[in-house]
């Protein structure tokens, strides 16, 4: 099957050129949302991934922004045909992990102002808000706005309705006063990838779905025989930990 009859697989593999398989989260010093800076890695996670078979408790995100949180990237990586969502790879895991890292307080950061909005990417990052502000400030926003349009929170809308918001977010549409919207949704397209891609160490790709998907070896110490040639890598994806897809 072409790469034109799979564009949902096609866009998840260009975001590896973005996103290291092992990162931790983006540090976003050098451009705008996270898109351009190399993610800051850390030789162990915060926190220890949820067990198999038991769900994962936020311990950052409200109940409330919590569901919010797991309807968003159910829409930005659905599951289809082609395997496994955001959900099923612990997405929404990952995030909360995030939330209670330097990285979710802008530790990584030069947060002095004064900021300019419209200084070019070189320039750094250039707002006084850091990712936990801006989740917790663009989640309340969208479901005000949600609440006023539609008279529902954003889950309780149906799969189309809930890509109308989210393409809204991306275009920036939505004049919030608390923080950009453009931002917000900028910040959770981005931590929804990396979750989808990271190492499993992290909370998210479970099962390394995200690199099955895609054909990726993972941690393996050594697959430069297989580098050159224009075939379909055959042994599963490796962890860090060890674990095999």
């Amino acid at each position: 099957m072409s790469e034109q009859d799979n564009p949902r697989r096609e866009f998840l593999r260009k975001t590896l050129t973005l996103i290291p398989v092992v990162t931790v989260a983006s540090t976003g010093l050098g451009g705008s949302v996270l898109m351009a800076t190399p993610a800051a890695a850390a030789p162990e996670p915060a926190q220890r991934p949820s067990s198999p078979g038991k769900a994962y408790e936020p311990t950052w995100f409200t109940a409330e922004e919590w569901v919010f949180v797991n309807a968003a990237v159910a829409r930005l990586i659905p599951a289809d045909e082609q395997g496994p969502g955001a959900l099923e790879a612990g997405v929404p895991e990952y995030i909360d992990r995030q939330m209670n890292t330097p990285y979710a307080s802008g530790a990584l950061w030069f947060m002095q102002g004064p900021f300019n909005a419209d200084a070019p990417p070189e320039m750094g990052w250039q707002s006084k808000l850091v990712p936990k502000q801006i989740y917790r400030l663009g989640i309340a926003a969208t479901e005000e706005l949600c609440k006023k349009v539609y008279n529902s929170t954003f889950a309780g809308l149906d799969s189309a309705t809930r890509d109308e918001v989210l393409k809204q977010l991306e275009a920036g549409t939505p004049k919030f006063e608390s923080v950009p919207a453009k931002m917000f949704f900028s910040f959770l397209l981005q931590n929804t990838k990396e979750g989808f891609f990271c190492d499993p160490i992290h909370g998210g790709n479970k099962g390394m779905v995200g690199w099955t998907m895609i054909g990726f070896p993972g941690a393996r110490a050594d697959c430069m025989d297989w580098v050159e040639r224009n075939e379909q890598y055959p042994f599963p994806a490796v962890s860090i930990r060890g674990e095999r897809a």
